[in-house]
């Protein structure tokens, strides 16, 4: 893995924690939420302040996300909401405590500069002794205050401000002044600053979980399903009608369709899908080649392609799908029947405009793992679990990749391959395994 890391392609954009007020303020939390502290004076923390090396130092990867769920975090900047977040067990978990940060950064800004925010993610559920227990996960709710208690503090000084402001004899009570002086010393001028955190609270339906082998939950649907990774037989009794595992792409195929989840690339609207699928064919063609005794870092298109026609009889049925594809969207050639039994079939979509886009896009990414640049965006612990057991070839070629074509404009990249543009005037309606063809 050393590749990734030195690359920044893992364990990259961490916060670096180094000044001891802020490995001071990090103990304080730290001790606050779990009981524990940390040793060390200079380590580095993710978005929700979980440190991979105090997960080593306490042997525990998981002291900031007990048996992983109600995740805890500690803030020590806003900065934070910049960085990745590892050992992640729901796919929700980031975008709920990124949107709690940008709904509360001039608060948290204010209060980190004091102190450490210390909060959980809580949730109904303490522990996930059966499949059964995701099910009673329903809403997602966030609690914070600074570990010295400033918001709390601040509660009681509103609450005492109004009483002084409406009760006429306030003026001489002389206890309740002072417990205003000295709750002001604490928290500061709660009427021209005020210190308060939004109450936030998040519906989880349709989520990811890295539970039970790795499971796709699909409840906010109008047909809902589960999909795992792992072993369908442990999945027994669940509340739900239809539950797949990744073998059954006819089923998942269907799924996605009767929802309007999916969409076909050669159908998305502002994207050059030719150029997408080339480079999943790339993708491809290295996977087939790697180990092989044939060079392929440092490949140009043009080398591509040679390498291509010199080792066709190589290549998997994904890649000559691929390519027939691109020949009828860009050449008008013969149209490829592509029905979702076809290994490239998931290589063909993207997911739809909708609200689990990012979601899908990850389901489809496990569905397509050659698929390294998609596989890397929307799933990346699959993406580190895999990469472990690559070639070196592959490892080099893919480090390179990323490093050297994606890393430089994540932004545009993303925007390229999932990103919605206007409608083009001249666009035509194509369907096929997709839909109607028309040409």
């Amino acid at each position: 893995m050393n590749r990734l890391i030195k690359s920044g392609l893992m364990f990259g954009n961490l916060v670096h924690v180094s000044s001891p007020a802020l490995v001071e303020r990090y103990n304080r939390a730290l001790k606050h939420l779990t009981g524990k502290t940390t040793q060390l004076t200079d380590f580095y923390i993710d978005f929700s302040g979980f440190s991979p090396e105090i997960g080593f130092e306490l042997d525990d990867t998981l002291y900031l996300n007990h048996a992983g769920v109600n995740r805890q975090f500690i803030l020590l900047t806003t900065n934070q909401k910049t960085a990745p977040l590892l050992e992640a067990k729901f796919s929700t978990s980031r975008g709920i405590l990124r949107q709690f940060i940008e709904e509360n950064e001039d608060a948290l800004f204010a209060l980190t500069a004091r102190d450490a925010v210390a909060g959980e993610l809580v949730n109904s559920v303490y522990d996930m002794s059966s499949p059964a227990r995701l099910f009673d996960i329903r809403r997602i709710t966030i609690e914070a205050d600074t570990t010295g208690g400033a918001i709390r503090q601040a509660q009681k000084l509103d609450t005492k401000v109004a009483q002084f402001l409406n009760d006429q004899d306030a003026w001489f009570d002389d206890v309740l002044i002072s417990q205003m002086i000295t709750l002001a010393g604490e928290t500061g001028d709660v009427v021209r600053n005020p210190i308060k955190l939004k109450e936030m609270s998040f519906d989880q339906r349709n989520y990811w979980t890295d539970h039970f082998g790795g499971i796709y939950l699909f409840q906010d649907v109008d047909h809902p399903a589960l999909i795992t990774g792992g072993d369908k037989a442990i999945l027994n009794d669940l509340p739900i009608d239809h539950v797949f595992d990744l073998s059954e792409r006819n089923r998942i195929a269907r799924f996605l369709e009767l929802n309007d989840l999916a969409e076909p690339i050669v159908k998305a609207r502002g994207v050059d899908a030719g150029a997408i699928l080339r480079q999943k064919m790339d993708f491809i063609l290295v996977d087939a080649l790697a180990g092989q005794g044939v060079p392929i870092e440092g490949r140009s298109r043009t080398d591509m392609r040679r390498l291509a026609r010199e080792h066709a009889g190589k290549l998997p049925k994904e890649f000559h799908a691929l390519a027939a594809l691109v020949n009828w969207a860009e050449n008008g050639g013969p149209w490829p029947r592509i029905t979702s039994e076809h290994p490239a079939y998931f290589y063909t979509l993207r997911a739809a405009a909708h609200k689990d886009a990012d979601l899908i896009n990850m389901l489809l990414s496990q569905l397509t793992s050659k698929d390294i640049r998609q596989l890397f965006i929307c799933h990346k612990p699959l993406f580190y679990e895999l990469y472990q057991h690559w070639p070196d070839e592959k490892k080099d070629y893919v480090v390179e990749f990323l490093r050297n074509e994606y890393q430089i404009d994540k932004v545009g990249a993303r925007k390229a391959l999932f990103g919605r543009e206007a409608p083009m005037e001249d666009m035509v309606a194509r369907v096929g395994p997709w839909g109607a063809v028309r040409k």
